[in-house]
């Protein structure tokens, strides 16, 4: 029995997963690492404590009998590059994606290569700073021309961990294309501006994410994969098991709709409304479209726990009530003033206050808190789902285990299964499966998946 190492790296978590040749799980690590700060004082990853725990969390499961590791991958979150010298040593930090972007620095980037409309059409990308990975390489040739002028290849973050086990320096499309304003979907290769600022000489080779290298390490031959976007990993095991097309909404402190198989080109309206392009493995788009649901959630969690004298952890214990939603259905109005989404064609001032007091308990704010984020949640998957013909919809993450939040969900979408599944292993799976580069028994999400059909409520 073969078996299958997979670095799944968070913004907090920091995972290790070994899986055998079924994809099933059979040991996992994590850990969390302290954060360091760049120049300014800002919050970035610590290289050196990654690299250091990465390697020595190996050559532990290396050393382990009971495991025969022959593969290993990388999975990690997106918008965000390490600058290597000649030398193979970094000569920057891993800036946070949200840094703040100089707004001058943006102007006098659109003068050059805008519209803004024109641009984040054709890259696929919504305009929003250092979350647009390749603007942090515009930002570091005029901000910080002495370290830019070091750098030799800039690698996305699933391409560096691959690089430390591997030593070669490749680019990647599922990272290349995660609203990075670096890809032109429409000609199918780097922008314009990536040529005429002299960027695409820092980018390395595209390998397929398939792809993998063979190298030796503490003597063992071992295939190590290219890495993958986690978005686009987290995809992946839907993809392979599915003949029709779906949609995925992957809930946590951001909900992304993924839509693998839209074919239309993003129009300005809908990049405006967060709406975005993904790349796949085989760099044909998968669309998408953002909502901050979780941290929208939290934040009014705290605010009902402290508005109606309740534990903060109430929230997870409130089931759905008929009597309260056809009490509520007499609202027509939404009454939630949201603190981190931003409602189209409102400005901040026109927001308004929510008025909590137009509840007689907590339970009944709670059920129109949950009415008012699900609509939000329908409309951004109708965004994501465009003239796409899908008649089901997976859901995953954090908010499976809100039953209100699906049952309401499943009543507003009537015409779709929805399907709610579990499955702690998220964008692992699926970078298991792209160094594996195999097919899958058809009913493999049913094995590996707890997929369960909702129901909606009843009133």
């Amino acid at each position: 029995m073969t078996h299958t190492a997979i670095f799944d790296i968070g913004k907090t978590n920091k995972k290790f997963f070994l899986f055998d040749e079924q994809f099933r799980e059979v040991y996992r690590s994590y850990t969390r690492l302290e954060e360091d700060e760049d120049e300014d004082g800002f919050p970035c990853e610590n290289l050196e404590q990654l690299a250091d725990w990465m390697r020595a969390t190996f050559r532990e499961a290396l050393a382990r009998p009971e495991f025969d590791i022959q593969r290993l991958n990388f999975s990690t979150y997106g918008a965000s590059l390490v600058h290597l010298d000649k030398e193979g040593k970094s000569v920057a930090p891993l800036y946070n994606y949200l840094k703040p972007f100089p707004e001058d620095l943006l102007s006098d980037f659109f003068k050059r290569y805008g519209p803004e409309e024109e641009w984040a059409t054709e890259t696929a990308s919504p305009v929003m700073g250092m979350l647009n990975s390749g603007l942090q390489l515009y930002w570091l040739k005029y901000r910080r021309p002495e370290a830019f002028s070091r750098i030799h290849r800039s690698l996305h973050l699933p391409q560096y961990c691959s690089c430390l086990f591997s030593g070669k320096y490749v680019s990647e499309y599922t990272s290349i294309g995660c609203h990075s304003g670096l890809w032109d979907f429409q000609v199918k290769d780097y922008h314009r501006w990536v040529y005429q600022e002299d960027i695409d000489r820092l980018l390395p080779p595209i390998q397929p994410t398939t792809s993998g290298f063979d190298v030796k390490i503490e003597g063992k031959a071992i295939k190590a994969g290219v890495g993958i976007h986690d978005s686009s990993a987290a995809l992946l095991p839907y993809i392979i098991s599915n003949t029709d097309p779906f949609l995925l909404i992957s809930t946590g402190t951001w909900s992304i709709t993924l839509n693998p198989y839209s074919q239309e080109a993003l129009d300005v309206e809908s990049l405006k409304k967060d709406c975005l392009n993904y790349m796949r493995t085989d760099g044909r788009p998968a669309r998408a479209a953002r909502l901050f649901l979780g941290n929208e959630y939290k934040i009014w969690a705290r605010k009902l726990a402290s508005h109606f004298g309740k534990p903060y952890e109430t929230h997870r214990t409130v089931k759905p009530n008929p009597e309260i939603l056809k009490k509520l259905e007499q609202l027509t109005e939404p009454v939630f003033r949201w603190e981190s989404i931003k409602r189209p064609g409102l400005q901040e001032d026109e927001q308004g206050c929510t008025e909590l007091g137009t509840f007689s308990s907590y339970e009944e704010a709670y059920h129109q808190l949950i009415r008012e984020l699900m609509a939000l949640q329908v409309d951004t998957l109708h965004l994501a789902r465009g003239r796409t013909p899908v008649r089901k919809i997976y859901i995953d993450g954090g908010f499976v285990d809100n039953e209100l939040f699906l049952q309401l969900l499943a009543g507003a979408l009537p015409e779709y299964e929805l399907i709610k599944t579990e499955s702690p292993l998220g964008s692992a799976l699926g970078a298991a499966m792209v160094i594996h580069n195999r097919p899958v028994e058809s009913d493999f999400l049913v094995k590996s998946f707890s997929l369960q059909k909702q129901k909606a409520v009843r009133l």
